[in-house]
């Protein structure tokens, strides 16, 4: 059998909409019948995805397989990188950890990698029609060209034509592609093919004497220009992006109030996209104690860095505002790391996130206690409420997935959270409950599910005698905006050239 043509999406810096782009492409070819498969070769992010086998991957390879209509796979992002400080990260290889790594060493050990990068990419050419593959930040890191595994060694290995995004609602659109076109030596020019604007807004006339200078600058076409899509419901690859987004508004007199801490190092942000969506709430991200006033309800994200994260919260004056709230019977909801924090001790037998013995005293609004293990688990789960909790309600098979290394000790409180991993038949608790308003939980999605979801929006409401209207609508599936978005895209591309790349 031979092996599958590529087709690479590469972009001019981080966050241009590369993954985006690439679920778009997937799910087209997957439309007509083509066995497609995303492929990147290694991810930084903080937003992980557990695969049905319990193997980490990055949350945009997840999305880029339901895209596909598939599974996701390890194979798809053989490498993530989780930043754990500014040059330091835990490494993720094949879905499994491999310990924590300097950025110096892990530089040293990329040439290593690299066969596991094109051992992944030959067996997904092996078992699929096309793969459709995602670059990361930029090929024109000059610095890191020749421990370079994801761009341009992967773009020369699978021979594959490259697109080369631009995203020009950061402005200097122009100048990021033919500053990228030439920093890149001629082997590596050879595989772009050509331009894709990005996230445009306005009028299309006004932007074409520019597309044609670009084309005659380069020699290269611009393959074209996808617009701007408001309120798309698909989650951004990492917490990054919510440096862009800014820190949201403040809501109305009619809407409810909700604060997200943002941690330092925080983890799986996208666990709050839904509630963000959702009719008559303002969703806002905070970093100061004075921004948590007038909240309705605050919660703790997941974390990638607990003791840090948990410092911060300490020195920043955090820690006190959050223990006031829940002294006084105000709704805090704390997911994974979040729940440790609101816990009464972090313990680290093993120095898993730090030297090994340290202690680490929690907010105490939990009366459970976190001692970390070497071993992270990962694990599809299906969630339950054991009773009908005042923050989150009665509820019945919500899907979510567990990533930790921080196990819970002691008993959890009533009216708690109940899960089972996939398969299972036994259900085991889950996070704690102090009093009505405080509740953890270890278990990240656990918001996309529209019936916990929507009771913690009543219970809010309720408690600040709002009246939320009943026949809200749902939220649009993440099936239905996946093709709202393919429609976009496809009508915004000449596909007809990138087919010919694909099979000249």
């Amino acid at each position: 059998m031979s092996e599958a043509p590529c087709l690479m999406i590469q972009g001019t810096a981080s966050s241009v909409g590369k993954s985006l782009l690439v679920a778009a492409l997937c799910r087209h070819y997957a439309r007509r019948g083509v066995r497609v498969a995303p492929f990147k070769a290694q991810n930084m992010a903080l937003n992980a995805h557990v695969t049905p086998e319990g193997l980490e991957i990055g949350r945009a390879q997840a999305l880029q397989a339901r895209a596909c209509g598939l599974a996701p796979n390890v194979l798809m992002n053989p490498i993530l990188l989780k930043p754990e400080a500014d040059a330091r990260a835990q490494v993720v290889v094949l879905g499994k950890s491999r310990g924590r790594v300097g950025a110096q060493r892990y530089h040293l050990d990329k040439t290593a990698l690299r066969h596991v990068v094109t051992a992944s990419l030959d067996t997904l050419r092996n078992q699929y029609d096309l793969v459709v593959i995602e670059g990361a930040g930029s090929p024109a890191e000059i610095n890191l060209r020749e421990q370079d595994l994801v761009n341009m060694f992967v773009a020369l290995f699978a021979r594959a034509p490259v697109l080369l995004v631009g995203d020009i609602d950061r402005g200097g659109v122009f100048a990021h592609l033919v500053g990228t076109l030439a920093l890149l030596d001629d082997a590596d020019r050879s595989r772009i093919k050509g331009f894709v604007i990005n996230k445009f807004r306005g009028d299309l006339r006004l932007l074409k004497p520019g597309l044609r200078q670009l084309e005659e600058r380069t020699a290269l076409p611009v393959i074209g220009v996808v617009p701007h899509v408001p309120r798309l419901r698909l989650g951004d690859e990492d917490s990054l992006s919510l440096d862009d987004r800014g820190p949201g508004r403040r809501a109305a007199a009619h809407e409810l109030d909700i604060a997200v801490i943002r941690l330092p190092w925080i983890s799986n942000s996208d666990d709050f996209d839904a509630l963000a969506w959702e009719w008559g709430v303002a969703l806002r991200f905070v970093r100061h104690p004075q921004e948590l006033q007038g909240a309705d309800l605050v919660v703790i994200p997941g974390s990638k860095s607990t003791f840090a994260d948990l410092r911060w919260l300490e020195e920043g004056g955090l820690a006190e505002a959050l223990r006031a709230r829940g002294q006084r019977f105000e709704p805090i909801l704390g997911i994974c790391g979040g729940c440790q924090m609101l816990g009464r001790l972090l313990v680290d037998p093993h120095g898993v996130e730090g030297a090994a013995g340290t202690k680490v005293a929690g907010l105490g609004l939990l009366s459970v206690a976190t001692e970390f293990s070497p071993v992270k688990r990962t694990e599809r789960v299906t969630a339950r409420s054991r009773s009908a909790m005042p923050l989150l309600g009665r509820f019945d098979a919500a899907q979510g997935y567990w990533i930790h290394a921080g196990r819970l000790r002691g008993p959890p409180s009533r009216g708690g959270l109940e899960v089972r991993g996939g398969g299972e038949s036994t259900w085991v608790a889950d996070g704690a409950v102090s009093g009505e308003w405080v509740v953890g939980t270890m278990v990240h999605g656990l918001l996309e599910n529209e019936a916990p979801r929507r009771n913690l929006l009543e219970r809010l409401a309720l408690r600040r005698g709002l009246e939320r209207p009943s026949g809200v609508p749902s939220l649009p599936s993440v099936e239905t905006e996946l093709d709202r978005w393919t429609d976009t895209v496809i009508e915004s591309l000449d596909m007809g050239a990138i087919d010919r790349w694909i099979d000249p």
